[in-house]
């Protein structure tokens, strides 16, 4: 099944191009928002499911593309992501050690929504193509060999990053976090529709054009492991993020003006813009192309605007 949020975040059913409103089906989920009522569903999915079905089945659909797609997950307690965890086409001789880090939960945007540069010193901003692991139920000290019976579903994300800001070494906290730099979406896809989640095409398009194209059966540490890594430092709760982390060669600068979209397979495609009030601008070369050229560093440099060198 495929779930969604659209307009004023009523609850859809995506079947094909058509969305179907089954808000009704899920009234009695205590909630306040949203927010709530997601995250109660998702842990409440299997005496729900049937009912959801049902309402979809009965209900008359709506065009998709005739509605304002919301993020899936507005507001969930935590967004765990993991770094450096892809193993770059073979290019790397052996694993990165397992890490993660937190990315705030504010930051969420969803399908047609515009990320914002901030006027600060970063080096470029760049958006990392990931899948995102919905977590189904309490995992606390999960085992590798049971941890996907934790995962409820899946979605395509984006880690929005500025690079290189100041101090060095204080990192991830600014670059990570800021507002707007955690598109989600459109859709949450129930892990039953997933075959092999560790073997989907991810594909991202800055203006049209594929600058990330890679598969996640390059990641480094599975989705198991991650979540046994993870859940042994903190408890995930029903509807927390943990996105898988992203092949690096292929990121590229997002600047002002630009349109974004993002597929991981299966997920349907997310699109979302940018905006940079100060227009500065990067050359469009991926950091692996930046590198074959023989570039200093690993991306290149601001070319105009607001902090260029």
């Amino acid at each position: 099944m495929k779930l969604c949020f659209f307009d004023d975040f009523k609850l859809g059913a995506v079947k094909g191009d058509t969305v179907v409103d089954v808000t009704g089906a899920v009234q009695d989920i205590p909630h306040t928002g949203p927010h709530d009522l997601i995250n109660g569903l998702i842990e409440n999915f299997a005496d729900y499911r049937s009912a959801l079905e049902a309402a979809a089945e009965a209900g008359t659909g709506v065009a998709v593309s005739g509605v304002r797609i919301r993020p899936p997950l507005p507001r969930p307690v935590t967004i765990d992501c993991m770094a450096v965890n892809y193993m770059e086409d073979g290019t790397l001789a052996e694993p990165a050690p397992i890490n993660a880090f937190h990315k705030s939960p504010s930051a969420i945007i969803g399908h047609g929504d515009t990320m914002v540069l901030p006027d600060v010193p970063a080096t470029i901003f760049e958006g990392e193509a990931e899948l995102a692991v919905v977590i189904g139920k309490r995992a606390s000290n999960v085992k590798a060999a049971d941890a996907m019976d934790y995962v409820f579903g899946y979605m395509n994300f984006i880690d929005g990053s500025a690079r290189g800001l100041p101090p060095a070494g204080n990192v991830f906290f600014q670059m990570k976090s800021r507002d707007t730099f955690a598109p989600i979406g459109p859709y949450l896809v129930t892990a039953d529709e997933v075959e092999n989640p560790q073997s989907l095409g991810v594909k991202l398009w800055v203006n049209g054009k594929i600058k990330q194209d890679f598969n996640t059966d390059d990641m480094a540490h599975n989705i198991a492991r991650c979540i046994e890594w993870v859940t042994s430092i903190h408890t995930l709760v029903p509807g927390d993020i943990l996105a898988t982390g992203t092949n690096h060669r292929g990121l590229s600068s997002f600047m002002d003006g630009d349109v974004i979209e993002l597929e991981c397979e299966g997920m349907g495609r997310l699109k979302f813009n940018v905006r940079d009030d100060l227009k500065r601008t990067w050359a469009r070369t991926t950091r692996h192309e930046h590198t074959e050229q023989g570039g200093e560093g690993r991306h290149t440099p601001q070319l105009t605007g607001k902090y260029a060198e």
